[in-house]
């Protein structure tokens, strides 16, 4: 099963998560520079002439052929004298003749790299017929460096599911929302304000060079789309093969995004109930209407009275939506996730929801380490903590959403006032809840989740399009819940005359894992240089 996460979900504790991630970001970003030796700031040497040393895993269940390594990059890729990250690193080596390696990103953002291809590595094997299969932790994800709002996110979480807070009193809940901002920013470390897709899509091309490859070749899937086409705007001369699953928005506000993802969570959310009461044993009867309606009882249920849990807090409503969002990616993850809801409702047994509402790579692996290594001694001017990798078991519980939100705040440079937002909200919520009665409150969180905060760069918006670059292969999924197909043509024309596009008949979040056509046809690009034509598509592959 292909692990990823999706650009549009914060799978961690209620529908607020991603308020919680509210991060104060510091300076401006620094202007783009391309991928030419010459135009590169002057220091950045050292890190691109870098060697990568690599060493088996050590970790829960990890393969034994997977191995790890860090890579070295600045703090600031603007100023590479003011410090610098380790990133994570792990590979599945080529095992026929080898022509470079293609790197991966399973989206998020947020996503940590190495865990997922550790637990997700079988989908990608046809690949090391030529190729290093290698993913990483991006800075401020997993074990680079990773962000958290630490205390501070209860504050951010109790915001919008409080039923004591008065939304009549918008300016209430917007001092909690700083209250939590100013946690985030404490917990995070000097990575936050040089955490967004510029950055790590400067540190890709680090990695890159590390890898010994002269161009980069590039699978990523979601926010792994959006990390992909900045790459390709910032270093137009460095682009080999660059393939985009589940392709995101360049243009579109966080408002309208949080939107789109609602309805679109709710279409899935019908779908698996119309499918669960095919089957005697749906925990929701088996008419479809009042299955629905049973639904958003139980989340208002859960809200009003949450159940106890083996870890010490209470299971919310909000924290069933979480679930519930992570479960609806893949229609082959519907079996699980209806015995999960069935324990729910018929035992008061959380811990199935819970591996998918906690979040990680994939849900139902939620709970498992991520990989280690035996770190190799350091070289002759290596730079000490802070930027070192941390320990598996020092990653932040909340690392998933506080990473999700510092990213997309850094990317977005729209901040609505408190003036706009209080004479809003309620309008919004009403807006949000109409898109879905189930995701809504979960989704209007994105709204929110900049305020006060310095604009982002523009960059995402601005600079990347019609970009010079050799073909890139954009694959849209007609009914994905999580990035609309509409974004695949938006994006697709937005980049211009380089984006070619496959048109996905099927459903789930992503093609390469769910398609079997998909799957050729990506792999058939990257590791040929075969590319279907413009517009063509694959059928949705025959339930089983």
């Amino acid at each position: 099963m292909l692990a990823m996460l999706s650009t549009r979900t914060a799978p961690l504790r209620c529908a607020c998560a991603a308020a919680a991630a509210l991060t104060l970001l510091g300076a401006g970003l620094p202007a783009a520079f391309s991928g030419r030796d010459g135009d590169r700031p002057s220091g950045l040497a050292r890190f691109y002439d870098q060697k990568i040393a690599w060493s088996r895993c050590v970790g829960l269940e990890t393969p034994d052929d997977l191995q790890c390594a860090r890579v070295t990059v600045p703090l600031d890729h603007a100023h590479p004298e003011s410090g610098t990250l380790d990133l994570a690193l792990a590979r599945y080596r080529a095992t026929g003749e080898k022509r470079g390696s293609v790197v991966l990103n399973f989206g998020g953002p947020g996503g940590a790299g190495v865990p997922g291809l550790a637990y997700g590595g079988k989908e990608f094997m046809e690949l090391t017929d030529h190729y290093d299969v290698v993913s990483f932790d991006p800075r401020g994800v997993g074990r680079s460096s990773p962000v958290s709002c630490g205390e501070g996110e209860e504050e951010g979480l109790a915001t919008l599911d409080d039923a004591a807070v008065d939304l009549s009193d918008p300016r209430a809940v917007l001092e909690r929302l700083k209250k939590a901002a100013a946690a985030c920013a404490e917990h995070s470390g000097p990575v936050l304000p040089y955490i967004g897709t510029v950055h790590a899509a400067r540190d890709l091309d680090v990695i890159r060079a590390a890898l010994g490859d002269e161009k980069l070749n590039y699978l990523g899937f979601s926010y792994g789309t959006r990390l992909g086409a900045v790459y390709a705007a910032q270093f137009p001369e460095r682009v080999g093969r660059l393939a985009l699953d589940g392709v995101d928005t360049l243009t579109e506000p966080l408002a309208e995004q949080g939107l789109a993802g609602a309805a679109g969570q709710q279409r899935a959310l019908d779908d698996f109930v119309t499918w669960c009461t095919e089957d005697i044993a749906c925990p929701f009867g088996t008419d479809p209407r009042s299955a629905r309606e049973a639904v958003v009882r139980l989340v208002r249920s859960l809200d009003e009275d949450p159940v106890p849990t083996g870890f010490g807090e209470p299971f919310t409503g909000q924290d069933l939506v979480a679930a519930l969002g992570q479960g609806l990616y893949s229609r082959q993850w519907w079996p699980s996730l209806q015995r999960a809801l069935a324990r729910l409702v018929e035992e008061g047994d959380t811990s199935g929801v819970l591996d998918f509402a906690t979040g990680g790579v994939t849900a139902p692996l939620a709970n498992r380490a991520a990989p280690d290594e035996e770190d190799p001694e350091p070289g002759d001017g290596a730079t000490q903590t802070p930027g070192a990798l941390v320990d598996p078991e020092d990653v932040p519980v909340d690392n998933l959403p506080a990473a999700l939100m510092a990213i997309n705040c850094a990317d977005d440079p729209d901040r609505p006032g408190a003036e706009r937002i209080a004479a809003d909200l309620r309008r919004l919520r009403a807006r949000y809840e109409a898109a879905s009665p189930v995701f809504g409150r979960y989704r209007l969180a994105q709204v929110l989740m900049c305020y006060g905060r310095p604009p982002g760069t523009d960059f995402v918006r601005q600079a990347v399009k019609d970009v010079d670059t050799p073909k890139m292969l954009l694959v849209g999924t007609r009914g994905d819940p999580a990035t609309p197909y509409r974004w695949t043509v938006e994006t697709a024309e937005r980049l211009g005359s380089s984006a070619v596009v496959l048109d996905n008949k099927g459903e789930g979040h992503t093609g390469y894992g769910t398609s079997r056509c998909v799957h050729r046809k990506v792999d058939d690009f990257l590791l040929y240089g075969s590319l279907p034509p413009d517009g063509s598509s694959c059928g949705a592959d025959p339930q089983e």
